[in-house]
């Protein structure tokens, strides 16, 4: 289905972030307010950061969508309806629920809305999908589980006009579409209600019961011990089989995420599409260059998950709980000051005579000597060592706002916990 033209669906964390997913190639952000959604510990967006960031994503032709998928209890009912009725006025492009309960507050409260089904609602089969399409959704996401055949067979039965969205790109949860009690149990904070404290990613041992206090590794053969810990997911060698399921949507994970693996996710996938659309060939062609692009940003080590059948163990467990870091994230340029200096907020240390890279939404990745660095208060510096400092920084080639600022680590650097 070559002819498809699926939309590019990037996370957003931040305000900051939805502006960088936007300008690096998002055809649509997904983004939480302040409650009901399930990155509790995201930034998230406050009444008006929302409304600025649909403006500002509306304004350059990208949907907005807002997460509300947590399963609630009663007690998170009443304050649901108001937050839908808030929504309703802000206008976003639709929300994601999972909850059915949600699922009638948002209709009744903002019946102009389109309703998208998270993949938290175990979206397994055709028949689930023409449930919600009856009472009224627009759009399914489909369980991480699912193979590309039986996301064929799903789209093969339910009209054209039922949206299918799926997850491409991201990190991978060991619980079955992400409904885990694992949170819950061990920290008491609820998974399904947005404060996952991620155990699956924690080292494991046993204990037997007669000798309290003497733990014994949880033995993997020569893995270790990370039992529950997947690896991410990654389809950017896989453009063509995804076009050809019929998937209307192409999803990145991580709203947790910062704004260079946001910005490295949807330029690489954006200039991918594209040219798989323009010319398969060409997409052939590059593959080497978008693998080597997508693995510019933090991330374990990659799976296609379960898209080509149920994966072997090696292929989905991940053997620590370390991340691979080829760039390490300076900042995000903001805009210049009177003297020409670009301003930003500085993320990690870096200093003058050191070279970098300017990361800009089109492709290019340009390298650049820092001549100059200087505090808020025109304070010249060697170094800048304190992370969230605003900085005015003078570089050997041009760089405009939204721009990423990266430097290349070495190979003996690439691993963090």
């Amino acid at each position: 289905m070559q002819n498809r033209h699926p939309e590019l669906l990037i996370p957003a964390g931040s305000l900051e972030v939805l502006k960088v997913a936007v300008l690096y190639g998002a055809n649509a952000v997904y983004i939480g307010g302040d409650a009901f959604g399930l990155r509790a510990k995201a930034k998230n967006f406050s009444r008006e950061e929302m409304r600025e960031g649909i403006e500002f994503a509306h304004a350059h032709n990208v949907k907005v969508y807002v997460t509300a998928n947590i399963y609630a209890h009663d007690a998170d009912l009443e304050q649901a309806a108001v937050y839908f009725r808030e929504l309703g006025e802000l206008k976003p492009d639709a929300i994601l629920v999972a909850d059915p309960g949600m699922f009638d507050l948002a209709q009744q409260n903002c019946p102009d809305i389109d309703l998208h089904i998270s993949t938290q609602a175990n979206n397994t089969n055709y028949a689930t999908a023409l449930f919600w399409k009856r009472l009224g959704a627009t759009r399914v996401v489909t369980a991480r589980e699912l193979s590309l055949n039986e996301i064929r067979d799903i789209r093969a039965h339910i009209p054209e006009d039922l949206e299918i969205e799926t997850f491409i790109h991201g990190a991978m949860c060991i619980s079955y579409s992400g409904r885990c009690l694992l949170s819950s149990y061990l920290a008491g904070r609820d998974a399904n209600r947005g404060a996952c404290t991620h155990p699956c990613r924690w080292k494991y041992a046993v204990m037997e019961e007669t000798r309290p206090g003497e733990y014994m590794p949880v033995e993997e053969n020569e893995r270790g011990t990370y039992i529950f810990n997947s690896r991410d997911l990654c389809m950017i060698d896989h453009l063509p089989d995804l076009y050809e399921a019929g998937i209307d949507s192409f999803k990145i994970e991580g709203r947790m995420k910062t704004a260079l693996y946001v910005a490295t996710c949807a330029r690489t996938y954006r200039l991918a599409m594209d040219a798989y659309e323009r010319d398969p060939k060409e997409y052939e062609a590059k593959l080497d260059w978008y693998r080597e692009q997508i693995s510019d940003c933090t991330y374990r080590h990659f799976t296609t998950g379960f898209f080509y059948g149920r994966p072997d163990h090696d292929d989905q467990i991940y053997d620590s709980n370390t991340y691979v870091r080829a760039y390490t994230y300076l900042g995000l340029i903001q805009h210049k000051d009177a003297d020409g200096y670009l301003v930003f907020e500085q993320k990690n240390k870096f200093t003058v005579g050191e070279k970098i890279e300017i990361m800009k939404p089109d492709g290019r990745n340009v390298i650049a000597e820092v001549l100059d660095i200087r505090t808020a208060e025109g304070e010249q510096m060697t170094s800048a060592p304190h992370p969230k400092q605003e900085l005015h920084v003078k570089l050997s080639e041009e760089a405009e706002p939204f721009d990423i600022l990266r430097r290349k680590e070495p190979e003996e650097n690439t691993s963090e916990s």
